[in-house]
């Protein structure tokens, strides 16, 4: 009896279904694109990196892996005012560094906008943490005398507060974040006026660091937010140490490694969880592994989590990238009982993520935002935003580039060039 012609392509057909299925099984595809985050304070946006088809800004992606060897960093657009711009103060500008060092950056430029254009004396801050009487002195983290020496000539700056404010001839005021000279003309020079001194509190009415048509004077909140910070000797040495290590662990990538934005308990706010559509607001570190596997980085890849401490939920990760750290597997035996702490954690999170070789934001905002403007600053722009990558798909680095980056968009492009 003769084969019918049908029966064999039949066969071939259902070993091929076959296949495929278990082709797509073992890709571990995603459901649907992902393309809203949370930010620091609880409220959803856009991350506002994904679906753009119009890349300016390449990436090669060929036999040399997904690491791409940075330009170094950027000059700086702005300048310095002469000394001898500066007039008398009168008057002082009172304010606390809050929620970590990712809003320190924008309240830092936002007091200095404001002392410069009243022509008041900026009292150094003090840093206020979470819990009520949680507060450390401003040289417990940064570099005091770097911050003063920085604003030399731009304002007058005075280390301790003076016993003469109180309640009585300060004026508290909210400001937005950015803050404008016409707002400040309109908003705190009256109360200044009256009061003779004023108290300030950066509020975010939004997290996007994009550069804007309008923007405050230039230089000085350029000097500001880029050039006045620094870490305090003691706490740069662990930040240093850290990276070390982490780059020890690289040997098989030259150095390099990764760091990711990846906090569990961001991961359970409501915000982070999926709609009716289907859609997405933050990655889980699974989500984060298979984005990482897709890009092309191997097993050896060391990548640091600012987790604070290991979770077994964290263990999805590690089973595709082994060398995945938190802090407290890399951090000096001897630092540990200092440095694992709340505030300290915050900030040597930011740094790492600042200095790393590759960095991926699991959740969008401002710690995302203000990262994004060091690293611009240093040259350091690879920054990758994760997507979904369709099984079937080639991933190339260049495509999940941040747009901050290959839009030139972020606020960081106004101050270096």
């Amino acid at each position: 009896m003769g084969i019918d012609p049908r029966q064999i392509v039949a066969g071939v057909l259902t070993v091929t279904m076959f296949l495929m299925l278990g082709n797509m099984i073992k890709r571990d595809h995603f459901d649907a694109p992902i393309s809203h985050h949370v930010n620091h304070a609880g409220s959803t946006q856009h991350f506002d990196d994904n679906n753009d088809s119009e890349q300016s800004f390449a990436l090669s992606n060929g036999g040399d892996g997904p690491w791409k060897e940075e330009s170094g960093g950027l000059k700086r657009c702005w300048s310095k005012p002469d000394s001898e711009e500066v007039e008398e103060s009168k008057g002082f500008v009172t304010f606390s560094l809050t929620n970590g060092p990712e809003y320190h950056v924008s309240q830092i430029a936002d007091a200095v906008v404001v002392a410069r254009y009243l022509k008041a004396n900026l009292v150094v801050p003090d840093i206020r943490g979470s819990e009520p009487g949680d507060w450390r002195n401003f040289g417990d983290i940064y570099d005091i005398e770097k911050f003063v020496n920085s604003l030399d000539g731009v304002v007058k700056v005075v280390k301790t507060q003076p016993s003469e404010l109180s309640s009585k001839n300060l004026a508290v005021l909210r400001v937005p974040n950015r803050v404008t000279e016409d707002y400040i003309a309109e908003n705190i020079e009256p109360a200044f006026r009256s009061k003779g001194n004023v108290r300030i509190a950066t509020y975010f009415p939004s997290v996007n660091m994009k550069k804007s048509k309008i923007e405050q004077d230039n230089s000085i909140g350029c000097l500001a937010t880029y050039g006045t910070l620094e870490l305090q000797p003691d706490v740069q040495e662990v930040v240093d140490s850290m990276v070390d290590r982490l780059k020890t662990l690289s040997r098989k990538s030259d150095g390099q490694f990764v760091a990711v934005d990846l906090r569990l308990d961001m991961l359970d706010h409501k915000g982070c969880q999926g709609n009716s559509a289907g859609s997405k607001k933050c990655y889980s570190p699974q989500e984060i592994a298979l984005f990482l596997r897709k890009l092309g980085f191997d097993k050896d890849t060391a990548i640091y989590l600012t987790q604070s401490r290991w979770d077994s939920s964290l263990d999805a990760l590690k089973d595709l990238f082994p060398k995945s750290y938190t802090k407290e597997g890399i951090m000096p035996m001897d630092k540990k009982s200092k440095f694992l702490e709340s505030e300290y954690e915050k900030v040597i999170d930011f740094y790492i993520c600042a200095q790393s070789d590759v960095f991926v934001p699991a959740i969008s905002g401002l710690f995302y935002a203000n990262v994004a403007g060091k690293r611009i600053a240093t040259g350091k722009t690879q920054i990758l935003v994760p997507a979904n990558i369709p099984p079937a798909s080639s991933a190339s680095v260049a495509n999940y580039v941040s747009r901050y980056v290959s839009k030139k968009n972020h606020m960081a492009y106004s101050c270096f060039c």
